[in-house]
């Protein structure tokens, strides 16, 4: 649910940055205003009634700060003040989204967003204001939202804002060779000069601003060297992006081997900065893909049954997914010299697989491989279209399954998880 203050309004209308030049005035829920107190009133009520005891919901940088930077709105800090209350007033933790694909527009128009370093220092700004004005009743952050998707929609293929590509057909801009690595780490370094002031300022005296991203549950097609290889690219690309410089202070050695040059790299002081910056991982998790490696390819448009979201990012090895008969997906990698890596953007998930056990294997990663850091399951579970919908057996069905899978990985491996 998206929850706004008077979204009619020049203030918001002006400000909020998307990929189509849309406003915003339908939300993902389909709900067309939210003037009224009473609608949020009775929302919050109906959490309550349903046993809910923890609520994750994003604040809009447009709507906070409409230039950036300078002047708060303060009809958009009142709302905010008014939703966090009536939520802890109902017995009901709110876990606060500090950046969720949308930045102000002048920013972009300024000096490019991302893309910028300059986007640092205003984003630190933007979450000292959130820490001051609803840190007293708000204690769990994330800074980013899986930022690893992010980059890649936003920056790539031009599906999510800002909406930079290479190709110019569907994008007036962008390189997606290059820019998806710029932006990610340009993230990283705001999300870690966001949690450094945090801490400075001891807003709480436990401390706990965390960083999300997308998994996916690798498994091997076989058991040849070759497809492990292709596992740990997969992994490196995917898991070791972003939790690698959070972990270690650095990208992962696949990602220096492949993306070369355009890999931007951390000074000392950078690498310092960010490593240990994030109290928590959060995990948004769907999907699963099995991995096979081959030698060759003849050319995209052979491959009929790849999903039309592709993503170039890389030159010396091919990373695809595609889809199968029996719903499954493949993630293919491609070990050859100059040839892009492609992915699909995750916006086709109803047509994947149910499969609830992949959740333990990649709980089992982040565990084994980036130092067993608490984990917060911000969203999981089965993407529909509009037009499908689940029996209610089955939706607990799957619920239980999910749940199970992560007691599962709990008993066995002791990861520190926790679920929203």
């Amino acid at each position: 649910m998206v929850l706004l203050e008077n979204k009619r309004s020049e203030g918001y209308r002006k400000y909020y940055l998307t990929n189509n030049q849309d406003n915003g005035d339908i939300t993902s829920d389909g709900i067309t205003t939210y003037d009224d107190m009473k609608w949020l009133q009775e929302d919050v009520q109906l959490m309550m009634e349903t046993g809910l005891d923890a609520y994750r919901f994003s604040i809009s940088w447009s709507r906070l700060i409409p230039n950036g930077r300078g002047p708060v709105n303060p009809k958009g800090l009142q709302f905010y003040k008014n939703f966090i209350e009536l939520l802890v007033n109902h017995g009901i933790q709110p876990h606060v989204t500090l950046y969720h694909y949308d930045h102000p527009q002048y920013l972009e128009n300024e000096y490019g967003g991302w893309l910028n370093r300059k986007t640092i220092e205003d984003f630190t700004a933007y979450a000292d204001v959130c820490f001051r004005e609803f840190g007293n009743h708000v204690k769990f952050w994330t800074t980013i939202n899986e930022a690893n998707i992010y980059t890649i929609g936003g920056y790539s293929d031009g599906l999510l804002p800002p909406g930079h590509c290479s190709s110019r057909s569907k994008c007036s801009s962008g390189n997606s060779s290059t820019g998806p690595y710029i932006v990610g780490h340009n993230l990283l370094l705001a999300h870690a000069s966001a949690s450094r002031l945090y801490k400075q300022k001891i807003y709480r005296e436990v401390p706990y601003v965390g960083f999300s991203v997308f998994t996916i549950g690798f498994t091997p097609s076989t058991s040849s060297t070759n497809v492990e290889i292709a596992v740990q690219i997969a992994k490196a690309f995917i898991f070791g992006w972003m939790l690698g410089p959070l972990t270690y202070g650095d990208y992962p050695d696949e990602m220096k081997r492949i993306v070369g040059s355009r890999l931007p790299v951390f000074t000392e002081e950078e690498s310092a900065l960010v490593k240990g910056s994030s109290d928590f991982v959060g995990v948004i998790h769907y999907l699963a893909a099995s991995v096979t490696s081959v030698t060759h390819v003849k050319s995209q448009r052979d491959h009929a049954v790849l999903p039309r979201f592709i993503l170039y990012l890389a030159k010396s090895s091919l990373l695809c997914f595609t889809a199968r008969e029996d719903s499954h997906w493949e993630l293919y990698i491609f070990p050859l010299f100059s040839i892009h890596l492609i992915s699909c953007f995750l916006f086709c998930l109803d047509k994947y697989a149910i499969v609830p056990w992949v959740m333990e294997a990649v709980l089992e990663c982040i565990k084994e491989s980036y130092g067993n850091p608490p984990v917060y399951i911000l969203e999981n579970g089965l993407s529909l279209s509009l037009s499908l919908s689940l029996s209610l057996s089955l939706s607990l069905s799957l619920n239980l399954s999910d749940l199970s899978n992560v007691l599962s990985s709990f008993s066995q491996f002791l990861c520190q998880f926790k679920r929203m």
